[in-house]
């Protein structure tokens, strides 16, 4: 690959990271109708992290395509992101046992 040429790899890292947007989406609007559901209450807990993540994960993936569109060679993804997008993934999930 020449070092100018990044955008089937940035466009396939895009759709890979919108792909996986929209499936936490999906999940979040279905915690959002269980909540509905049972009343609102706590049950909103789980869908409030869900709700960041999905806001965390859709904008780690716009930095992400964008710096491999660049035509030098991309930097790694940041750490922080990495772990941001892991500790929500795990309160979500965590908030979830605990109003189940």
């Amino acid at each position: 690959m020449s070092s100018g040429d990044h955008g089937a790899q940035a466009e396939r890292t895009g759709l890979a990271w919108r792909r996986t947007s929209l499936a936490a989406t999906a999940c979040t609007l279905l915690l959002l109708h269980m909540a509905a559901r049972r009343g609102w209450g706590t049950t909103v807990i789980p869908v409030a992290f869900a709700g960041a993540m999905v806001i965390t994960l859709v904008v780690i993936g716009a930095l992400r395509e964008r710096a491999l569109r660049k035509a030098e060679t991309p930097k790694p993804l940041n750490p922080a992101f990495a772990v941001t997008a892991s500790a929500l993934v795990v309160a979500t999930a965590a908030a979830l046992i605990a109003v189940r």
